[in-house]
């Protein structure tokens, strides 16, 4: 079992990096530069950081039009606290 502190640190981490992403894609979207893709900033919400994506889409006003972010993200969510539930209390 991983200690709880480095557990902390890392998914601290993993959404700090999923909420800058959020935001870097949104400046390149304002500069029409290369964007990054939609694969990669659901992955990057998919590995445990929801809640640094929902924040960057909220906080950036980003992807909160596309269905997929907007419902996906949330599922995503709702299904990764489920499984801490899980996880926690089996």
């Amino acid at each position: 079992m991983p200690d709880p502190e480095n557990l902390a640190l890392a998914l601290a981490a993993l959404n700090l990096f999923t909420f800058a992403l959020f935001g870097a894609d949104k400046l390149l979207a304002r500069t029409d530069k290369r964007r990054v893709s939609e694969k990669a900033l659901l992955l990057s919400s998919a590995l445990l950081s929801t809640p640094g994506a929902l924040l960057g889409m909220v906080v950036f006003n980003h992807k909160t039009s596309k269905p997929k972010f907007r419902y996906g993200v949330p599922s995503l969510l709702i299904i990764h606290a489920a499984i801490g539930y899980w996880i926690s209390y089996t």
